[in-house]
């Protein structure tokens, strides 16, 4: 995006590499360390020091010398450093830092078994795991059905659904690092009882929202759907069948549910095993909470991802862009060793996950900057000759984590969990399990100043809210080199794209050719999508952590082709979600016509006479009502707002008696209620609170502390697109990478 020079954070960072404003956004935000009281206490260059410094520690255990542990360190620094590679969020967060959790891995599996105590225990797994800043996977397909006999108490079972309220909620308690919930992946497999149930779970009651969802189909699951057969529901107690359904009815239900809400996601636990090198652990029936990593009990990812926009060069005699393979290759050798280091220097929440990580070793090499790339090299995202490069990059990527693995277990050794695996029955001595995969990189691409993961650009342009109500453009630094450089450029382009839902098809300013290239995910076809993650898919060791990102117009079957062709090209899960989904009223945007005209969906002219006049709502005698604290300059305010079918019509704000501004609080909470009852949306009244909050107040303020109130609730849902807004700096959020992220401040729900 559009750079900017900084100030002291800033200082330390290699000229070469200027970090952006938003990456010193995120850095502030989420990463550099504070004193108690707020205050950043570190330059960038500092978190990278004390991140490489920790890390080339456990040279050591290997024999390293003080020189050697030294000189490790130093490359360690300069990758970071140059943000050609960047861990997981928790490596950088706690690395070295004093008093921080030595938790460097971002996720985890937790087994439930079928009784209270598995239960418990994994409920506080969730726990501990959530404040040391990881998110959890579970598979309930071990836990009995709704209504089954419970011996031990003469009662029934409640069923799975019923224990995942239950993690759902002591997630809503839990701040990571005091920043963010944990993330949870809740797993049903298609032959549970209760199977119908958990499809729509999340849109039924809406009391679980700390959770992706998603179902563990099988190949024969999959043929019965496609021939139209029935298939048996089993009693994991019993392990009987306890009736037949048509598999099309069920995958109807799921593809319906997904098409209203993004969720389920589907598994493909056939697949997942059959890639499994290290069968003798056990069968794998859970993912991590966006899905890219299936994973044993106990088990981790060790996450790390590489920009490959940063790995090009000019060719000679051309001025064309190439990928310098060279330098790609010494990236992955020192991040596979970067990331064997962070299994050892980790001490996970519970011992299991020691135990069980160090036995495995298994890493997840991963990449952001796909979409970059493809510019840079002027291929359009999805096209032919686009996954044709992408299959040549995954291979070759693949190939060179093995051989920097194979390279450390000459000096290291195998991993433990070798014997008996089909690396030992293919005579290779390797260091790790797994080795790549493509996990998100909501932050971490915003820290690199490139795309995420393997998504297309969200937009090519995205506002950022500063204070004064004031909004600036952020513009892919790409689409402004090429179109000044090739002489299409003009001041008022911003301002079409952004009318232009983000993107800069049917613009007649800009060459046909340059579209093209330039794509956003919304400019996408769904076979476009799934396509690029099988791409991907075909040579990474465990899955592909990418979100089908739909128009608001997609149908039912668009979702249901998706499904389908994922699983015919062998993909490991799949998720998708449908713009504005999750609203009841679809965001309406501009759109150019074939002449680049921008037409509007509304009258451009009223009269006086035709302006609308609202009567406000008359209230029932009995409301709902949430009752939220706010801490605020003036001691604890009290707001409760009263709500008919989960619409909020009505704000009381209780102020301590030696409140000085009781009448004020009264006042906005007249305004609000009457506003409300009269129809205007909730979010457009938070957005003018906002305004008046940015221009004069203070996160004290009497704007503020009803804007946490509100937001605090639950009950405002969304911000146009469907997805609710961030819980850090209330902007709005895009689900990519089967993740919600913050493209303002950086906050994302699961890296």
């Amino acid at each position: 995006m559009t750079q900017h020079r900084t100030n002291s954070v800033h200082e330390a960072t290699p000229e070469s590499m200027p970090l952006s404003e938003n990456a010193l956004t995120v850095l502030r935000e989420r990463y550099l360390a504070k004193d108690d009281e707020g205050h950043i206490i570190e330059t960038v260059d500092q978190l990278w020091e004390r991140v490489a410094c920790e890390i080339a520690t456990v040279e050591t255990l290997y024999g390293a010398t003080s020189e050697e542990v030294a000189s490790v360190e130093e490359q360690f620094h300069q990758m970071l450093a140059s943000r050609t590679f960047l861990p997981n969020s928790p490596t950088l967060m706690n690395a070295g830092r004093p008093g921080a959790h030595k938790q460097y891995s971002a996720c985890f599996v937790i087994p439930i078994e079928d009784d209270m105590q598995s239960i418990g225990n994994a409920v506080t797994a969730a726990l501990l795991i959530h404040k040391s800043g990881g998110g959890t996977g579970f598979s309930f397909s071990n836990l009995r059905p709704k209504g089954d006999r419970v011996r031990s108490s003469g009662g029934v079972a409640s069923g799975p659904v019923s224990f995942m309220k239950i993690i759902d909620g002591a997630t809503e308690q839990v701040r990571q690092g005091g920043t963010r919930r944990g993330a949870n992946m809740g797993i049903l497999h298609v032959q549970h009882p209760d199977i119908l149930d958990f499809v729509s779970c999340k849109t039924l009651d809406g009391q679980i929202r700390n959770f992706n969802i998603s179902v563990a189909v099988t190949d024969e699951f999959m043929n019965a759907v496609k021939e139209d057969k029935p298939y048996s529901l089993i009693n994991p107690r019993t392990k009987h069948p306890v009736k037949e359904v048509f598999a099309r009815l069920v995958f109807d239900r799921i593809v319906e549910e997904a098409w209203k809400t993004g969720d389920p996601g589907l598994f493909f636990i056939d697949r997942a095993n059959r890639a499994c090198p290290i069968p003798a652990m056990g069968e794998i029936v859970s993912t991590n909470p966006c899905g890219e990593v299936p994973l044993h009990g106990f088990d981790a990812c060790t996450l790390g991802s590489i920009d490959l926009a940063k790995h090009v060069r000019i060719q000679p005699g051309h001025g064309q862009y190439e990928i310098d393979w060279e330098s790609l290759d010494q990236t992955i050798r020192l991040a596979v060793r970067f990331l064997d280091n962070v299994i050892d220097a980790n001490d996970h929440p519970l011992p299991q996950i020691n135990a069980m990580t160090r036995q495995t070793r298994r890493i997840g090499l991963g990449i952001m900057g796909y979409a970059r790339l493809l510019m840079a090299l002027g291929l359009p995202y999805g096209s032919e000759e686009a996954i044709r490069l992408t299959e040549r990059i995954a291979h070759q990527m693949k190939a060179m984590a093995w051989r920097a693995s194979e390279q450390l277990a000459k000096t290291r050794g195998v991993y433990p969990a070798w014997k008996g695996s089909k690396h030992e029955q293919e005579g290779r001595q390797v260091r790790h399990s797994y080795v790549t995969t493509v996990a998100p990189t909501g932050s971490l691409s915003m820290i690199a100043d490139t795309s995420a993961g393997c998504e297309p650009e969200f937009a090519l342009v995205w506002f950022k809210h500063v204070l004064e109500g004031r909004k600036l453009p952020y513009l892919c630094d790409l689409f402004e080199t090429t179109a000044r450089r090739e002489g299409w450029w003009h001041d008022d382009l911003i301002d079409r794209i952004v009318a232009n839902h983000g993107s800069c098809q049917g613009l007649k300013e800009v060459p046909a050719h340059w579209q093209q290239i330039f794509t956003v995910a919304h400019d996408l076809t769904p076979e476009q999508h799934v396509r690029v993650q099988a791409a991907w898919q075909r040579f990474s060791d465990t899955a592909v952590s990418k979100t089908i990102n739909l128009p608001s117009t997609a149908t039912v079957e668009d979702v249901r082709h998706a499904y389908v062709l994922a699983w015919e090209l062998d993909c490991s899960g799949i998720t998708v979600y449908r713009d504005g989904s999750r609203t009841s009223q679809v965001l309406n945007l501009g759109k150019a016509d074939s002449n680049g005209s921008l037409s509007s969906n509304g009258t451009s002219q009223v009269r006086d006479g035709d302006l609308p006049v609202a009567n406000p709502f008359e209230l029932p005698d009995v409301l709902d009502a949430k009752r939220v604290q706010v801490k605020t300059t003036d001691g604890h305010v009290y707001v409760t707002i009263s709500t008919f079918k989960t619409r909020p019509l009505e704000v009381f704000i209780h102020t301590p008696v030696e409140a000085s501004n009781t009448e004020i609080y009264e006042s906005f909470a007249r305004v609000l209620s009457i506003s409300l009852r009269s129809g205007v949306p909730v979010e457009a009244l938070l957005e003018q609170l906002e305004k008046a909050n940015q221009r004069y107040g203070s996160v004290a303020s009497i704007p503020a502390a009803i804007i946490r109130a509100l937001r605090m609730s639950q009950l405002v849902k969304d911000n146009g697109n469907g997805l609710p807004p961030c819980p850090q700096c209330s902007q709005g959020t895009i689900r990519q990478e089967n993740c919600l992220i913050c493209r303002h401040c950086g906050w994302t729900k699961c890296s």
